[in-house]
């Protein structure tokens, strides 16, 4: 029985709640908007997250099938859940690690609570602020100088939908007896689709693989999955460390949604990633005509994730802030992301070939209305600064003090800045600002180029 018709036979059996949740189940009172009556906490015959033996154990079973792992969690609290508790188990206080600099800040906060010494890969990025992803040699560089990396942390698919060689960087790391734990927020459909299967994290023999289930596949938000496999990662240690990231109150509705979600994919996956890759490639191929908006998976191959429409606007006369504008204004079309020089169109097995036949047709609209203009090109950032300390003393500093960044030439940050793409810190705390970064900073405001800090008063910031 799957843990929805579980739970509505359960809200139809007339047992009076006295326990969590406190609303309940009186849909009389609250009206039946939100699923009141199948929202219940861990009672007889519901299984526990934290110990699955039922039927909760049965959809984690689901999972590992689907996806080929050793063992997966379920997460409740999104892929940030899962990666602070991969993280926090595969290393001890103190430990070095190889990290992508361009990762989510949830892989920040691991390193802070961890005390961990992070070795950065600085990304590559692009003419259009695009993070190129992880390059084996790269890493095989960082791995000759730092002979203490305990673990190393990668993300692909990046927001852009760039997919890096995750098979050989976990080849030249298990040489090395080196676990690599593989932020895949955004791939939890990559193992189903079969262009792309063969360059998944767990395919590609990754030892901690984290995916939001509702970042692109149909699953409610905040539901996601904790993959392991191999033998460099102890189940019992990912256990115990999820105990410490992850709520004691499950939803059961978000549960009940990644059991519906697996079991859409197990019935019925192989059909609808068909007709998913038939409307992609209608829809790139089409796109082709367009004269001054550029598709960017028209000028890739592989390691791509085609799902991703990511619509370069770099040579036309609007920013992707402005196109961004004018598909919400006039036609109704809410994008994912908007940046400078470009705009991302996340799309699904949930999308219809209407759904992208309306993306084309209002493109081929705004396209025909633009000219071409020629723009100086913004050479991002791609340096790491002068580390004075570890984020973690550097956070429990108590002699620091806000000030405007650009009086902060030789102080040492407290918090993390960053630009908004492609979302890699060009300062994390305990690096010291030097004028470079601050004229750097600078020339991103001038071209309109969004600056984000930890405690949101850019352009002051705290430091000492």
């Amino acid at each position: 029985m799957k843990l929805e018709e579980k739970l509505v036979k359960y809200s139809q059996s007339g047992y009076l709640p006295m326990h969590m949740p406190g609303h309940k189940r009186n849909v009389e009172l609250l009206g039946s908007s939100l699923p009141y009556e199948k929202d219940i906490t861990e009672i007889d015959g519901f299984d526990d997250l934290h110990h699955p033996e039922t039927i909760l154990k049965d959809i984690e079973d689901k999972a590992k099938k689907l996806y080929g792992s050793d063992r997966s969690f379920l997460l409740v609290n999104g892929s940030t859940c899962g990666i602070l508790t991969g993280i926090y188990s595969a290393t001890s206080f103190g430990d070095s690690v190889l990290v992508a600099r361009g990762c989510h800040k949830s892989v920040y906060h691991a390193i802070e609570i961890r005390n961990l010494n992070p070795i950065y890969l600085m990304p590559r990025v692009d003419q259009y602020g695009i993070d190129q992803g992880v390059f084996v040699e790269d890493v095989v560089d960082a791995l000759n100088k730092h002979q203490d990396i305990k673990l190393i942390v990668l993300t692909s698919p990046t927001y852009e939908g760039i997919i890096s060689n995750i098979y050989d960087v976990v080849k030249v790391a298990h040489e090395c007896n080196i676990p690599v734990l593989v932020d895949e927020a955004h791939g939890a459909h990559l193992n189903f689709d079969s262009q792309l299967a063969k360059y998944s994290a767990l395919e590609s023999g990754a030892d901690i693989v984290i995916q939001s289930l509702h970042k692109t596949l149909p699953s409610l938000t905040q539901t996601a999955l904790l993959h392991i496999q191999g033998k460099l990662v102890e189940e019992a240690e990912v256990s115990r460390a999820l105990s410490i990231f992850e709520t004691s109150s499950p939803s059961y509705v978000l549960m009940s949604s990644i059991d519906n979600c697996l079991s859409l994919i197990e019935d019925k996956g192989h059909d609808l990633f068909r007709q998913y890759e038939s409307n992609l490639q209608w829809f790139y191929n089409q796109t082709k005509e367009l004269k001054k908006l550029v598709i960017l998976g028209n000028r890739l191959h592989s390691f791509y994730d085609y799902g991703k429409i990511v619509i370069l606007v770099k040579d036309t006369n609007i920013s992707g802030l402005e196109l961004a504008n004018i598909l919400r204004k006039q036609y109704k079309i809410e994008v994912e992301m908007s940046s400078i020089y470009y705009v991302i169109a996340m799309s699904s097995v949930c999308d219809s070939r209407q759904n992208f036949e309306r993306l084309f047709d209002a493109l081929k609209e705004i396209d025909f209305t633009l000219s071409f203009c020629s723009r100086r090109s913004l050479e991002f950032m791609s340096i790491i600064p002068q580390k004075k300390m570890n984020v973690f003393k550097a956070i429990d500093n108590l002699e620091s003090d806000f000030c405007s960044i650009f009086d902060a030439a030789g102080k040492t940050s407290q918090e993390y800045l960053w630009v908004y793409p492609p979302g890699v810190p060009f300062i994390v705390p305990g690096e010291i600002i030097d004028i470079e970064i601050i004229k750097k900073i600078d020339e991103y405001q001038s071209v309109g180029i969004e600056i984000r800090s930890t405690y949101n008063k850019f352009p002051k910031i705290k430091c000492f």
